[in-house]
């Protein structure tokens, strides 16, 4: 009987260890269930319309190349801020350029946002009149999207700039590097 109860308890211990691990195998990722959470959707990463690389990793950072607002394939907003948009569709459109550098930020870490450490950085720029001067505003877009998913390993350094045109007339595009783990 001594034996018996052994087995029956070397049994049990297997079964919560195996159904333990099934449960881990199918739920998701922090990330993933944050983005849930914040109803977010990533787009498929693009491929370059030029020539370069959509991203490269050095070490443990990833560089990003920049990212437009597209949606579908498309842009989805055009035109200058200060002119044909307004401040909330430049805010917008940075959020969803922001939502193009976390696809690309997928790829480069096979797959899985649990890897990114930190933002090291975003630069963004704004299709914007001469006249115009909130840069900093619309490029927070992306700033509070990046910080709201991964907290304080989100918070980063930043450059807004004003230009006078963008490829293929995107409101912003906007770069960034990560550290990511190996």
């Amino acid at each position: 009987m001594k034996y018996v109860t052994k087995i029956l308890r070397c049994l049990a211990l297997c079964l919560c260890i195996n159904s333990s691990v099934l449960a881990g195998a199918q739920t998701t990722s922090g990330i993933a269930n944050k983005m849930a959470q914040m109803q977010l959707v990533l787009p498929k990463a693009s491929t370059p319309i030029a020539s370069y690389l959509p991203y490269v990793i050095v070490d443990d950072l990833v560089f990003i190349s920049g990212q437009l607002p597209l949606e579908e394939g498309r842009v989805k907003f055009t035109g200058r801020l200060g002119d044909s948009l307004s401040e909330e569709e430049g805010i917008a459109a940075a959020k969803l350029a922001a939502l193009n550098i976390l696809a690309q930020l997928k790829v480069a870490t096979g797959g899985s946002l649990d890897k990114v450490k930190r933002c090291v950085k975003l630069s963004g720029f704004v299709n914007s009149t001469a006249d115009f001067t909130a840069h900093p505003k619309i490029i927070n877009g992306a700033s509070d999207l990046i910080v709201e998913l991964f907290g304080e390993q989100g918070k980063h350094t930043r450059s807004a700039f004003g230009v006078s045109a963008l490829p293929l007339n995107a409101a912003v595009e906007i770069e960034a590097i990560f550290q990511i783990e190996q």
